[in-house]
């Protein structure tokens, strides 16, 4: 059997896409959970080739991501739109979801943006954000008591001018979310996920003659699903749809598992695109619409200029990382990039200066492996909860070392049944061979994907280069 689009446009942990036409292009956004520079925004001029410029939220004071206390919090499901010459963000941080939602504006995608307005009372995640042609603002949403709610707002203020409504629980899956609303020609639909973010994942879509009410169920529905099939990406939803020089177009996630049953994705979500058509009055998604991806991910930094947008922290703001010709880090978080590849390799050149040095591959804080250098050792480490164990240990000179991790084919010794085996390796030496299971969802939960990336545990260490590049 032939598969349709096969890899993301956004390879990586890059989940929930939400996409919006601007006179310039097209322009998409991601959740990002406890990540910082948090939801992350792309641009592009044909819907295939997309480019980073820039992060919503890369101020501390819009948003505290470091109150978090776990992985997958933070930025839930978001929506992005470009309405009234005005770039428009609505989104979830998990830790105020009982207080409202978070609306932030900015007259250019990349920034800087708003500090944020908060919604107050509409409790719940995954907020949607449109507009009638006379004005009227619609916030829809998940909400905390469950299916999908919406009120009217005043966007100036985020004041609800409204009682809550209820619009619609979807077929009667698990876990109706991600709402978007939409009018064309005469109808609103509205699109939303269901079946749970696992391998159940869906889309399914309801139409009515008004906004407010009276959604009735296409009997077409799920309209994207790859459950209970071969097709080698999975778990595809949270679809959003955008029309775009009379084309449209609709972004959605999926992952990629890999190894034995029951697969094991580690990537986190990526996101993927494909053509729509309109058929009797109602959106057909056709994957068959779609150009192979190869998008570059290669990445050399060298730390002559501020961080590039792509780098990022897992709870943290930044503020242990200073850049002058090379990245010096104190004790903190890691700081990092996404693995945005099934097969990879990256490099750094450091010198732990006195302290101590870990070059890491992190799902989250209990699940990892790294490479940690200090005191003329390198040694070999890893936690999978409730275990953190030595695997090998190498004597290093004084000064600068070149480190280096690989996700490789599984191999019989270490995981024959498994998604990949990850090397590390100090100066050429191979420390050891690890499972890459336990940094999988499958095996750690949650939303997450892999980062790869240093971070001080013990004074100040200093990373002179940085090379991070696809074996696939």
């Amino acid at each position: 059997m032939t598969f349709n689009n096969l890899s993301p446009i956004i390879p990586g942990f890059y989940p929930d896409p939400t996409m919006c036409s601007a006179p310039d292009g097209l322009y998409l956004a991601n959740s990002s959970f406890e990540l910082f520079p948090g939801a992350p925004v792309f641009h592009s001029r044909d819907g295939y080739a997309w480019r980073q410029v820039g992060n919503v939220l890369n101020r501390t004071d819009q948003v505290d991501l470091r109150t978090f206390d776990q992985a997958s919090s933070g930025i839930y499901g978001s929506t992005l739109r470009f309405h009234d010459n005005k770039f428009w963000f609505i989104t979830t941080n998990i830790a105020q979801s009982s207080q409202g939602q978070l609306l932030f504006t900015s007259e250019s995608a990349e920034g800087p943006w708003s500090d944020p307005i908060l919604i107050e009372g509409v409790t719940g995640i995954d907020p949607d954000i449109a507009w009638t042609e006379k004005g009227e603002c619609f916030i829809t949403w998940c909400s905390s008591e469950g299916g999908i709610a919406q009120v009217t707002i005043d966007p100036n203020s985020g004041k609800v001018q409204s009682e809550t409504r209820r619009l619609w629980s979807g077929t009667g899956m698990k876990y109706p979310e991600g709402p978007h609303l939409y009018h064309h020609d005469g109808w609103w639909y509205l699109v939303i996920a269901e079946g749970g973010t696992e391998r159940g994942h869906c889309v399914s879509v309801a139409r009515s003659r008004r906004p407010d009410g009276g959604f009735e169920s296409n009997p077409a529905n799920p309209i994207l699903t790859h459950r209970s099939t071969a097709h080698p990406v999975q778990s595809v939803g949270h679809l959003d749809l955008a029309e775009h020089d009379g084309r449209w177009l609709a972004c959605y996630h999926g992952t990629r598992p890999q190894g034995w049953t029951p697969e094991f994705h580690v990537l986190g979500r990526e996101t993927m695109l494909c053509g729509v058509q309109w058929v009797d009055g109602w959106p057909v998604i056709d994957e068959s619409d779609s150009l192979p991806q190869s998008p570059d991910t290669s990445l050399v930094t060298r730390f002559n200029e501020p961080l590039e947008a792509r780098w990022v922290s897992p709870g943290g703001d930044l503020s242990n990382a200073t850049v002058d010709g090379a990245l010096h880090l104190s004790a903190g978080p890691l700081v990092g990039i996404r693995a945005q590849d099934l097969r990879w390799r990256c490099e750094a050149d450091v010198d732990p200066l006195g302290g101590t040095l870990r070059f890491a591959v992190h799902l989250d804080d209990n699940h990892w492996f790294a490479i940690e250098v200090t005191d003329g050792l390198a040694r070999g480490i890893g936690r999978s909860i409730p275990f953190e164990q030595e695997f090998g240990r190498l004597e290093v000179p004084p000064g600068s070392v070149t480190l280096a991790i690989q996700a490789v084919d599984p191999t019989e010794s270490t995981t024959p049944t498994g998604p990949d085996s990850i090397e590390l390796i100090v100066d050429g030496h191979t420390l050891c061979s690890l499972d890459g299971r336990h940094l999988s969802t499958e095996v750690a939960a949650g939303f997450t994907g892999r980062l790869i990336g240093l971070q001080s545990t013990q004074g100040k260490v200093v990373v002179e280069g940085f090379r991070y590049r696809s074996a696939d």
